[in-house]
């Protein structure tokens, strides 16, 4: 018995030393960015959907859900901070946070979805997010801008806003490693496996669920808030464009859900395979971008890091 616990308290050991090194790497490398004279803007937005991926992360890989409207959240944090900062004249650090809390409130409001499972889910959520996205559209011009949306003045700080975009993803990364070990993170992975066993050994289903599609909402409704300051303006056609909500789920899914460090890997994989392409073939990006995707769930099903913790199962109680 002593020796069990031994081996354990060691796998954990390395797990989170592991785990603080990647989360080190990170750090260093994206604060160093805007001193060494980087493409702050491609950083930015890498940063955003590392976030994105992993927030994902949470109601896929760990809750099992797949929410094909999750753009639903990032539009409106985007909507919430403008209307904030523009009409209500809050300060842009007031309006962030308030965002996530505006995310917090829509998935309390989709959460009778929860139900569901599936296909139905997936279908369900992505209605939700284009009748919300007509919602904005036609509520009154003074308030939302209508069609055309809002500007910020103003108010735009590129550097100030990538450091915090770095705070949020940071942030993101350290709520789900806290996550993958927790009591929640082992009833939400009990639940999607088989939620009628979960619930035979105490597992309190609704609630539990509830937690992760909490969580899964908080973060994008927060990048999205980031975004409308760092671009300094924010329409219903960029806030709930669905290609959003279809990057979220490629970079997580080619890193491979259900692990911390698979949609950190499968993001910044895609970005800047994305990058690379758009350079060399900017008439062909979509395309060629298409076809990588599709060779790379051909043949990494479980995405990068799912396939190596396949062939390398010992290894799971060690990798993030």
């Amino acid at each position: 018995m002593a020796s069990t616990y031994r081996a354990a308290d060691s796998a954990d050991r390395i797990y989170f030393t592991l785990a603080a090194l990647m989360g080190g790497v990170l750090l260093i490398y994206f604060a160093s960015v805007p001193l060494l004279g980087l493409n702050v803007a491609f950083h930015f937005y890498l940063m955003l959907w590392i976030t994105m991926a992993s927030a994902f992360n949470v109601a896929a890989g760990f809750a099992g859900y797949m929410p094909f409207g999750y753009v639903a959240f990032y539009g409106i944090g985007a909507f919430t901070t403008a209307i904030l900062v523009k009409k209500a004249a809050f300060p842009v650090f007031l309006a962030l946070p308030l965002s996530g809390v505006a995310g917090v409130v829509l998935a309390l409001l989709f959460a009778p979805t929860l139900r569901l499972s599936g296909i139905y889910f997936g279908i369900v959520s992505l209605a939700l997010a284009g009748i919300l996205r007509l919602v904005i559209t036609n509520m009154p011009e003074e308030l939302t801008g209508g069609s055309f949306g809002l500007q910020l003045g103003s108010r735009a700080q590129p550097v100030q806003s990538f450091y915090v975009m770095m705070a949020v993803m940071v942030l993101a990364l350290a709520a789900i490693l806290w996550l993958s070990r927790s009591r929640l993170g082992k009833a939400l992975r009990a639940t999607r496996d088989d939620a009628d066993a979960a619930e035979m050994m105490g597992v309190n289903v609704p609630i539990v669920r509830l937690w992760g599609w909490l969580i899964a909402a908080f973060f994008p409704a927060v990048c999205g808030g980031v975004e409308a300051w760092y671009t300094n303006v924010v329409d219903t056609e960029t806030a709930f464009n669905t290609l959003i909500t279809a990057k979220t789920v490629i970079y997580a899914v080619a890193g491979g859900l259900g692990t911390v460090s698979g949609p950190i890997v499968g993001a910044v994989a895609m970005v800047w395979l994305d990058e690379l392409i758009w350079r060399q073939f900017p008439l062909l990006n979509l395309l060629i971008l298409g076809v990588a995707t599709i060779v790379l769930v051909l043949f990494l099903p479980r995405g990068i890091v799912g396939t190596l913790l396949r062939k390398k199962p010992q290894w799971r109680r060690y990798i993030p």
